[in-house]
C-alpha cells in the first residue's frame, strides 16, 4: 500500500477540522472517542476521503486545531492512514501513540511510521 500520501505530513505544521470531537460517540459503531479526531481540509486519501488525523496533548473537546504533524499511523491492512497531530512543545512515543488510539485501532493492524 502506498502511505505516501500521509508521511508527506510529517514535521509540517497542519489544520484538522474535527468531524468526532473528543467524547463524541461513532454513529455507527457506538464507541466513544477518548481523543479528537477529524480531518485535513482540501486533501484526499487513497480511500477518496480527506486525510484522517488524531490530535493528541489536548484535552478538551475541539472544532478545530493546528499543530504539527509527528508521525503517521499506517494500517498494514488497510489503505486509510491516520496522522498524529499535537501541540508544538509536546512529544509522543510510538507506544504512547499506539495506546493512545487504540480505542479505534485495535480492530487494525497499524505501525506507527516516522
Amino acid at each position: 500500500m502506498n502511505k505516501d500520501y500521509a508521511t508527506k505530513y510529517i514535521g509540517q505544521t497542519i489544520t484538522v477540522e474535527m468531524d468526532r470531537q473528543m467524547g463524541s460517540k461513532h454513529p455507527k459503531w457506538g464507541f466513544i472517542y477518548p481523543i479528537n479526531y477529524g480531518e485535513i481540509p482540501g486533501t484526499k486519501a487513497p480511500d477518496g476521503e480527506a486525510v484522517d488525523a488524531y490530535v493528541l496533548g489536548v484535552f478538551e473537546p475541539l472544532a478545530e486545531f493546528t499543530g504539527k504533524c509527528i508521525a503517521v499511523i499506517h494500517r498494514t491492512d488497510n489503505d486509510d492512514d491516520k496522522l498524529i497531530v499535537v501541540p508544538e512543545d509536546k512529544e509522543y512515543s510510538d507506544e504512547q501513540i499506539l495506546a493512545l488510539t487504540e480505542f479505534q485501532e485495535r480492530y487494525f493492524s497499524p505501525t506507527v511510521v516516522r
